[in-house]
């Protein structure tokens, strides 16, 4: 089994930044990827990045490219979603996710351990 724990959500101004952290603890593979996602009151989860744990190469939906940076820390089993310039439209509940297979996707269904979820506010 797997654990993921998300932290650092809360609520930011448009134009500000947050940090987002997830823990992964048990059962994890460094090199399994790990993904971030998020979901907005009637909206579908939708893929905002994706970390490999071993190489450290990024894939990143377009709505936040070049404001959004994943890292991860292996020592730590962490991974990081740093959010700039924020968007009155990234307000949702960001969840960290790790599936155990190597391929990278940005498909919810791939994806087979989910942490709590935390919110993200952005205001104008």
């Amino acid at each position: 089994q797997v654990q993921l724990v998300e932290s650092g959500g809360g609520l930011a101004q448009a134009g500000g930044s947050l940090r987002l952290s997830c823990v992964a603890s048990g059962r994890t593979f460094s090199t399994y990827p790990m993904a971030w996602f998020r979901q907005a009151p009637g909206k579908e989860r939708e893929f905002v990045g994706v970390i490999a744990w071993s190489t450290g190469s990024t894939s990143y939906a377009d709505s936040v490219k070049g404001r959004f940076t994943i890292s991860r820390d292996n020592a730590k089993n962490t991974v990081y979603l740093q959010m700039n310039s924020l968007k009155v439209e990234d307000t949702a509940v960001y969840y960290c996710s790790y599936k155990r297979s190597i391929a990278i996707s940005t498909s919810p269904n791939d994806y087979d351990y989910w942490g709590q979820g935390t919110q993200v506010t952005v205001s104008s």
